[in-house]
């Protein structure tokens, strides 16, 4: 059952009618008076409320009502509703716990998939509350975790939440240091969603320049400017009924933002050149390696849009917080480097691994995979010892990995740079995450050369 709160009759029989239609029973109430009544009375899946009655319009009876309904039913979604110039008020009401909110005038396509959302948000949540904390082999059992090496019960814990959000639309923000495997995670929400066989379009927005992110991320019609010399397809366009990684997402200038959040919003977009909005379907996963509450803090990013992005927020611990998965990660990683290389696989020495489980690791799991790489590829044994990693670290990544040698001055450095990343990509089949960390580059570093070199992956 679905509380609708308008002092709106209009608006009250068109959100009836247009529930009932999709199979959701309703009930009304014209009044925060009548909602508190009512909601103390019944218990509803979900609140629809406006933010906005017949006496004032400054939105404080609203927030009043969001505040008394979640003192009475904590674990009630509440969802708002707003004008677009009222956005402000909504982030207010997010702020005191409303799970989303939608603005005036809605589509109703935006307007049930927000709903649909919460609810499935709603009953993650309450499924998380009373299911105990799983083993790794139960998770595998549920969910498919590939590529993700750990038994460090914090991690666990957030690949549980990964598994049981993955089926949601939820928006979701993957936070952590550099090289935590934020994108792995997004990955994984991917192959265990409902979207799974449909787009997965991932975007670097760190090397994406302000000049070219409406062309980049919307598409651009031919003759749109002077170099439009054909159409062009947007990223957003691209994923349209999947998925769209968002990486960097802590780098986008205060104009992309206000772009970006255009889209998220209403889930519409104009391609350049073009005057008739077109409608996107999508979910979105982002990451970001910044402190994204600081930066809103500071006036770098735009509070409306970061709950636009972090319905789930997720977390990853550095490596030097979970150094109990250092002994899996490097099994596994001497594993997939013997078969990579075609050469036997290397073992590690006691000393070694100890040596290793107290080092730092500011780049984390992908600096640490480099490393170990590294190592393999400059011993000239298969036992690997203290001093061959001490070595791999002293080392610069283009002494270790370099293009076979060009007679002087057959080949320029950005040719020989361009050659070496079209290898990598061959090598390990397009999967940019292991080309950075081959190449001793940055994922931000990579895609820029990707798109200096028109790389197409």
């Amino acid at each position: 059952m679905i509380l609708i709160v308008d002092d709106d009759s209009a608006v009250v029989s068109s959100l009836t009618l247009l529930l009932k239609q999709h199979g959701y029973a309703t009930r009304a109430a014209s009044t925060p008076g009548e909602a508190r009544a009512l909601c103390k009375r019944e218990r509803f899946s979900l609140v629809l409320q406006d933010m906005n009655f017949s006496r004032e319009t400054t939105g404080q009876e609203g927030l009043d009502l969001l505040a008394h309904i979640k003192a009475d039913a904590p674990s009630t979604p509440i969802v708002l509703i707003t004008a677009w110039g009222s956005i402000s008020l909504a982030v207010q009401g997010i702020k005191a716990g409303a799970a989303d909110f939608i603005t005036k005038p809605w589509s109703n396509h935006q307007l049930l998939q927000v709903i649909r959302t919460a609810l499935e948000v709603s009953t993650v949540q309450e499924a998380g509350r009373s299911e105990k904390n799983c083993t790794r082999a139960e998770l595998d059992h549920r969910y498919d975790l590939t590529g993700i090496i750990s038994e460090d019960s914090n991690l666990l814990k957030i690949l549980e939440l990964v598994g049981r959000i993955a089926p949601t639309d939820a928006s979701v923000l993957i936070t952590g240091e550099t090289g935590t495997g934020k994108e792995i995670i997004a990955e994984a929400i991917y192959r265990n969603s409902r979207r799974n066989k449909a787009p997965y379009v991932k975007v670097n927005l760190g090397g994406i320049s302000s000049s070219l992110f409406e062309s980049e991320m919307f598409g651009h019609v031919k003759g749109a400017f002077t170099d439009a010399r054909q159409d062009r397809q947007g990223r957003f366009e691209m994923a349209h009924g999947g998925t769209i990684f968002l990486d960097e997402v802590g780098d986008l200038d205060p104009a992309c933002q206000v772009k970006l959040l255009r889209v998220l919003q209403d889930r519409t977009y104009e391609v350049l050149g073009a005057s008739k909005p077109r409608t996107v379907n999508v979910r979105v996963i982002s990451a970001t390696n910044r402190d994204i509450p600081q930066m809103v803090a500071d006036g770098q990013m735009r509070e409306d849009l970061l709950y636009r992005l972090n319905l789930i927020t997720l977390h990853l611990p550095a490596l030097r917080e979970r150094i109990g998965d250092i002994p899996l990660l490097v099994d596994y990683f001497l594993t997939n480097i013997g078969e990579a290389y075609h050469s036997p696989r290397s073992t590690i020495s006691p000393a070694a691994l100890h040596w290793l489980s107290r080092q730092p690791w500011p780049g984390n799991v992908r600096q640490f995979r480099q490393t170990i790489e590294r190592a393999v590829l400059l011993s000239t044994h298969t036992y690997l010892d203290k001093a061959d990693f001490e070595l791999a670290m002293k080392m610069p990544a283009a002494e270790v990995m370099r293009p076979e040698h060009a007679d002087p001055g057959s080949m320029t450095l950005e040719e020989m740079e361009k050659t070496m990343i079209v290898k990598c990509l061959t090598r390990y089949d397009g999967h940019l995450t292991r080309v950075a960390e081959a190449l001793g580059l940055s994922r931000a570093a990579l895609y820029r050369r990707l798109e200096k070199y028109g790389i197409r992956t």
